[in-house]
Parts: C-alpha cells; structure tokens; sequence
C-alpha cells in the first residue's frame, strides 16, 4: 500500500460546517485517504458550534481558536496558526469552503507554503463589490489549483476568468448531502410543537445582513415587514443576539415583543432549522444558503436583496428576488397564497452525493 493521500479541510463558520458534514465518511471507502478538519473558531458561539458538532457527529482535529477582532486581525491570526498545522500535518491539498474571511486567508496559507488548494463552492458571483463575501470568492478562486462548482453559473465565471475544464468540476451542492444524509433526524425534530406553530400554517424569516438589522432605519423597515406579515400569517423569527442588542439600543425591541403573531427564537440547530425551513409556507430571508435549502426543499423563498451569487435558485428553483419594498413584497405573497407562484425544479447533481464526486477526483488528481 502506498502513501496516504492527505486532504485538510478549514471551515471556519457554521454555514461551512454544513458543507463538510460528509467527507471523512466518504472518504473511509478510500484506505489510502487521511482527512483532517481544521476549525479556525471564526464563529466563536460555542454553545451553538458544540450542538452543531454533536449534531454531526463530527469533531475538528484543529481548533485554532481565533479572537473575535476585526477582519484583517482574525485573518492574521488565522495565517500565522495555521501555518503551524500546515507544517506540521504536511498535507498534500487543502480544501477550503465558501466565502468567509476564513477561506480567503486559508487559501492565502497554503498558497505561501506551496500546498495545493482546492475550493469548494467555486466560481459563484454576485457582482456586488459592496459584499466582503465577493472578494472573498475572487481572490480565493485566483488562487485556488482546483474548483469544486455546485451550479453552471459557477462554471462560467470561472471560464470567463481563464480557469480551464481541466481543474474545474461541476459536483453539485455538499449542503444538499448533509439535508439528505440527516433527513431522518430533521424529520424528528419536535421544533414545531415546542414553538406552538403547525405545519404550512406559519412563515420562516432570517435577517442577518448589517444594512438591515445594524441601523435604525433599517430595523424600521424590518418592523413594518414583520407587522405586514404577520396580519396574516405567524411568524418564526430566529433571531442572532447582535440583532436582539441592536434593537434594544434602538428601543426597537418591545415593539416587536408586543406582537402576538411574530415567535422570536434564538438561533437554533440545524435540525430544527432544518424541520421549520421544510415545514413553512414561505421564507423571507436576505442570506445565502437558506436560498440554496428551499431550492432544494421547493419551498417559496423571497430574499431581499438586490443580487444573489446563487442564481440557479431563481432560473431553476424556487426562490426570488425581490426588493425590500412592502406593496412588492405584499403581491409576492399573494402569488404564493392563491398557487400562481412559480414551480421551483431541483438543480443538476443536487442529490446527496456530491461529496463523493469530489472525493473520487481528489483520489485521482
């Protein structure tokens, strides 16, 4: 037998976690293949990172354990330990995952010390400068040896950018096997009588962008969201304790309280979340993967934004975009009510086995 091929995976936050969830089970069909998973501590809640943990039955070998600070000091930070477990581990790929401070500054890592990169969920564009996330992508992707595309879009971007069909491959969506391999569990969930809410009979909504919920005017916009809905239907609203902070030093906070129809959580695991994204009406949204999960579930989802770098969603599945504007919104919901709202398809290769697609070309390359 020769030497063992090894592959190191660094996530750094909860949405990449989920992405991750399957590769050391894929990869003990391949005796040859060691895979470590490096957790920069990115997203430093622990009380939410161990649920997700023990959730996925899967530990990081790595925590680097990283302070909350700015940007440009966690990525430092992030560098200067990671390069420790790099020359120490001696891996011969490091994967990194989507588009947070943590991928961009572990593909700078591995870059500097000549391990190969590969990057999963490459390619996707929003166009928005505006959006750290996008520079995150395009400098990750510009130096990156490998790209693992979950949709055609990605495909393209990474064509028009001079990548060739040599290094790119289309595998499909890794989220989309942590839904299917847990789907038993999420099905067990008991989030909708815990929350007094039945199914189809409540709507779903996840704010977290910092135009909407950091500013005064933008909680204001939020508050009349929620009162529109909320005439009509219940609403579910997991919501991040910066958001909670941010309407109390607002004074925004009992307003919200106040309304009968609107149940406030806190963040919640994944299997919960999980149940209530399959189990809702609609969702309203403005964040990425939970475009990705309705698409996939052929839920209804209205995000309110101005552009997506998962466009798939809307020319195939079953979300749209719409602009944080209450009439817009209000007639949205009413296609949606009286069944003339679009039939979302699933996406080409969203079907569970993503992550063995790549872990065979891992093998190979």
């Amino acid at each position: 037998m020769g030497k063992k091929k090894k592959l190191l995976i660094v996530i750094g936050t909860r949405p990449n976690f989920i992405k991750i969830t399957q590769f050391k089970k894929e990869a003990k069909k391949f005796p040859n293949l060691e895979i470590k998973v490096v957790h920069t501590g990115q997203h430093y809640d622990t009380k939410m990172a161990d649920v997700f943990f023990e959730q996925f039955n899967l530990v990081p070998d790595y925590f680097l354990n990283i302070a909350p600070s700015t940007a440009n000091k966690q990525m430092a930070e992030i560098i200067s330990k990671l390069e420790d477990v790099l020359i120490d581990h001696k891996p011969d790929w490091v994967i990194v995952v989507g588009d947070v401070n943590s991928t961009f500054a572990a593909a700078l890592t591995a870059n500097k010390l000549d391990i190969k990169i590969a990057h999963l969920e490459s390619g996707l564009r929003s166009f928005d400068k505006s959006m750290p996330e996008e520079h995150n992508r395009i400098l990750t992707d510009a130096i990156s040896d490998l790209f693992f595309v979950t949709e055609q879009s990605g495909l393209d971007n990474l064509l028009k950018e001079g990548k060739t069909n040599k290094n790119t491959f289309m595998v499909g969506n890794t989220m989309i096997d942590t839904m299917v391999a847990f789907s038993k569990q999420i099905e067990k969930s008991t989030i909708l009588r815990k929350i007094g809410v039945q199914s189809k009979q409540f709507v779903l909504m996840t704010m977290h962008r910092p135009a909407t919920v950091d500013t005064k005017e933008g909680l204001q916009k939020l508050i009349g969201l929620i009162d529109m809905v909320t005439l009509d239907f219940k609403v579910v609203f997991p919501i991040h304790p910066r958001t909670v902070s941010s309407m109390e030093y607002f004074n925004l906070h009992q307003q919200l309280k106040n309304n009968p129809n609107l149940i406030i959580t806190d963040p919640l695991d994944y299997f919960s979340f999980q149940k209530l994204i399959k189990e809702s009406k609609f969702i309203i949204t403005d964040s990425g993967g939970i475009q990705e999960e309705t698409t996939f579930l052929q839920i209804p989802c209205l995000t309110l934004r101005s552009n997506t770098e998962r466009p798939v969603t809307i020319t195939i599945g079953s979300n749209e975009l719409i602009a944080f504007d209450l009439k817009k919104i209000k007639s949205k919901i009413n296609t949606i009510v009286n069944g003339t709202y679009k039939a979302g398809k699933i996406p080409k290769y969203w079907d569970g086995k993503s992550t063995e697609r790549i872990i065979k070309i891992l093998t190979k390359n």
